[in-house]
């Protein structure tokens, strides 16, 4: 193993990460990650793909890519340049393959010019029958002004004008219209369009709720089941982190390094969210304020927002084999 793998090796395993872990953050095959600890660069497709596989290996573990580069230049193949294949000058075509290129292209501009011909008359007489058509007008049946025994007992007006009202010079009746709705609900949706709640942190109870698989999952409470924020924020070093909606296998909200100082804030809604950190000392993740923890190096955090009702029945399942912290009714 080489001084440079063996550097990357321990950076990656002081941030509890694995190969396949690196593997999923840099988007490069175990065997080259494995390669280039081992220092066999001959198994890696080139030589400029060599720095530029070590230079994102280092920046996913937290090393200075420059600063290791720089050390081990000695021992780090430089890339090559890519060959430049010389321009091949084409030869000229004979008189008789040109001849050949027109005859060819003389047949398929005439059968081309034969087939726009007809499909232009075709045209053509499809229009003009649609014409003929819209010109003969049906009978519009005339309706009687009696009104149905039910339509005048739901007071639907006549569909026909009165003949004397209309000799008479009088002006057709308009049925009264409803007046509006003086309804508290309705008058909310119009001043609220979207009906969005906002995001609660008063009242938020976060409670410990064992394990699913690696990741320590979390029921969350809030008042009406309002969206909780859930704040991200790198301290004391740069930490990986990974944001989910519903759990490990949903839509990626964000997936890269936090820097140090750096925060972010996502919303926490009835679909769940599922929250993964590369170096959890470096990683500080509240939910409405209060701190939810994972004490492995490599943080895996699912958070469930419930009802109070949810959350009363499911509340023995907090108790696991991995020590987390449990109410018991006395």
């Amino acid at each position: 193993m080489s001084d440079l793998g063996q550097q990357l090796k321990e950076a990656r395993l002081a941030r509890g990460l694995s190969l396949d872990d690196v593997q999923e953050m840099t988007k490069i095959r175990k065997r080259y990650l494995e390669a280039i600890e081992a220092g066999d660069y001959k198994v890696l497709p080139g030589s400029f793909y060599v720095r530029a596989f070590i230079k994102t290996y280092a920046e996913a573990v937290g090393v200075s890519s420059e600063e290791l580069l720089n050390e081990h230049q000695q021992t780090v193949p430089s890339a090559e340049p890519e060959p430049v294949m010389e321009p091949v000058l084409q030869r000229r075509r004979t008189k008789a393959s040109s001849e050949g290129n027109s005859k060819w292209l003389s047949t398929v501009l005439m059968w081309s010019f034969l087939v726009i011909i007809v499909a232009v008359i075709y045209l053509v007489v499809i229009n003009n029958n649609k014409g003929d058509s819209n010109k003969t007008a049906d009978p519009t049946p005339v309706t009687s002004g009696e009104v149905s025994p039910s339509d005048a007992a739901a007071g639907v007006p006549s569909a026909s004008p009165d003949p004397s009202g209309a000799a008479g010079g009088g002006q057709a009746s308009v049925p009264p219209t409803a007046p509006p709705s003086s309804d508290p609900a309705s008058s909310d949706a119009a001043g609220n369009p979207e009906g969005s709640t906002p995001p609660a942190t008063d009242g938020v109870v976060v409670t410990p709720d064992g394990k699913k698989g690696s990741a320590v999952q979390f029921q969350v409470q809030s008042p009406n089941g309002a969206p909780v924020p859930v704040q991200i924020t790198a301290s004391g070093g740069k930490s990986w982190v990974e944001v989910r909606r519903v759990d490990k296998d949903g839509e990626k909200l964000y997936y890269q390094n936090l820097e140090d100082g750096q925060t972010i804030t996502y919303d926490l809604d009835s679909q769940g969210m599922f929250v993964k950190s590369g170096a959890s000392p470096y990683t500080t993740i509240t939910v409405g304020g209060q701190p939810v923890v994972d004490e492995r190096n490599t943080a895996k955090i699912q958070l469930n927002l419930v009802s109070p009702e949810d959350a009363g029945s499911a509340g023995g399942t907090t108790d696991n084999a991995e020590g987390t912290e449990g109410t018991s009714a006395p």
